[in-house]
């Protein structure tokens, strides 16, 4: 599959005070059909580069391009049209629980409806097949007409992976959504991720805190520390020393960064080289 670039982010800052940015001229681009995995610690910035994405919070600087198009001066109809090009998955899964499965699959296809439509749950014969086919996609097929707040967890995530793929995205983005999982129900979400990216084409953009599951599903690792990008290369490109610095600085953490951002990523790949 012949990859193009979708996707830019430059220089994109967000200031929730005037003294401290969440995230501070980030830079990175994505191309069809690829995972990409931010990794970071709590507060790094990772939740915040998702939501200014699908502009669920406004960047205060820098730009965002979706095939071509800037982004963050997306009128409100353009803007509808471009977040059912971007499915979002949830940490905490972001069902209604008192529907069914494949009621709250059914959902990813609002962005195409009317107010009407959408507010009566007006929905095709063609699309109610499509939405039990992806249910079966992510082996949910036998708990369709099941209550959401009956479902495990692992099962909540393939419903909402479900009722993603089901407004017939370009581009996914997870916010950690392996966080609340055990370990079998984590590796069965990554693989089903893993497998949109291979078979479907669509990009995946996924926040996780689990540095090992990042290198081990992962095209691309991006590293935020303090809302900076510190790191970005291939898995086998990250090594220890870079892992220890994303997640726990170094004493002189500001001199640091600073030589990091002039040297660039050629110095964590030369250090990958050697490891």
């Amino acid at each position: 599959m012949n990859k193009e670039l979708l996707f830019e982010v430059k220089d994109l800052s967000k200031s929730y005070t005037a003294d401290k940015k969440a995230l501070d001229s980030v830079s990175f681009t994505a191309n069809t059909g690829e995972l990409i995995t931010i990794i970071g610690s709590s507060g790094a910035g990772k939740s915040t580069l998702l939501r200014c994405i699908n502009r669920l919070i406004e960047p205060s600087s820098g730009s965002i391009k979706f095939k071509g198009k800037e982004v963050t001066s997306l009128n409100r109809s353009e803007l509808k049209d471009y977040r059912t090009n971007v499915g979002m998955i949830f940490q905490g899964y972001n069902l209604i629980y008192r529907l069914s499965a494949i009621e709250n699959v059914l959902h990813g296809r609002l962005g195409y409806k009317n107010v009407i439509a959408g507010a009566l749950g007006l929905y095709s014969e063609e699309e109610k097949q499509r939405a039990f086919e992806l249910l079966d996609e992510v082996g949910l097929s036998e708990f369709a007409y099941r209550r959401a707040d009956r479902l495990s967890g692992g099962q909540k995530q393939r419903v909402g992976i479900a009722r993603a793929l089901n407004q017939d995205p370009a581009m996914m983005l997870c916010d950690e959504p392996i966080a609340s999982l055990d370990p079998k129900s984590s590796e069965a979400v990554m693989k089903q991720l893993r497998e949109i990216v291979d078979t479907k084409g669509i990009t995946c953009i996924v926040n996780l805190h689990q540095v090992k599951t990042a290198i081990d599903f992962s095209d691309k690792i991006i590293g935020l520390r303090h809302g900076k990008k510190v790191f970005e290369g291939l898995p086998s490109e990250l090594t220890l020393d870079t892992i220890k610095f994303i997640y726990e600085g170094t004493k002189d953490e500001a001199t640091e960064v600073s030589a990091m951002e002039q040297i660039g990523d050629s110095h964590l790949k030369a250090g990958a080289s050697n490891d």
